[in-house]
């Protein structure tokens, strides 16, 4: 039988899905630097970046049994990081004309019932624009931007050259925005979050 300690993410996934706490701190323990690095190049500032850090895993325990298991958990959390990362930018552009210049994008307000259903249309439609990309770009991606590693290990595990790693990861970057902006013009947000894909 396999110990925490060996278990494979999506086996942590399913006992996530659970309820089982040992899953959920493996869990933590795998992602909470990549999705820390992430929300600092969003917000800037690390002491919010922390706070978001634990918002983030927070949500995901409170939404442990709805999270699909046979799944990496990668996404998830790079969309609801996100989201959390822009709402923190929301009410700081409510404070500070300075922060307005710093990010000079028009934000809409989000009534906060719909938060839910946002997170879940977003993982869906991003998920699937995924899903179109041919294997090989599609493993490069998921490696690179869901698993954080960097190209040259990337290029190790699959055994290619590190320039076709950032190739790839490139062309599907732009597969992946053209795809969301045919098929959902109007995803709103979405479209924030592809632009924070690109430098991810």
């Amino acid at each position: 039988m396999k110990t925490k300690s060996t278990l494979t993410e999506l086996e942590e996934v399913a006992e996530l899905a659970n309820g089982n706490i040992g899953a959920f701190n493996q869990l933590y323990e795998r992602y909470h630097q990549r999705v820390y690095a992430n929300i600092l190049k969003m917000v800037k500032a690390p002491e919010y970046a922390e706070e978001i850090l634990q918002d983030v895993f927070v949500s995901l325990w409170q939404n442990r049994f709805n999270i699909r298991t046979g799944e990496s958990i990668g996404g998830w959390l790079f969309v609801v990081s996100f989201n959390k990362s822009l709402t923190f930018l929301k009410r700081r552009l409510k404070d500070s004309i300075e922060f307005v210049a710093t990010y000079p994008f028009e934000i809409a307000e989000q009534d906060d019932t719909a938060v839910d259903e946002t997170y879940r249309l977003q993982i869906a439609i991003l998920e699937e624009a995924i899903d179109e990309l041919p294997k090989r770009k599609r493993e490069v991606f998921r490696l690179c931007r869901y698993e954080g590693k960097s190209k040259e290990a990337v290029a190790e595990q699959l055994g290619i050259s590190p320039k076709s790693v950032k190739d790839y990861l490139k062309q599907s970057n732009k597969a992946i925005k053209a795809y969301v902006s045919m098929r959902y013009p109007y995803a709103g947000e979405t479209t924030l979050l592809l632009t924070w894909l690109g430098m991810w």
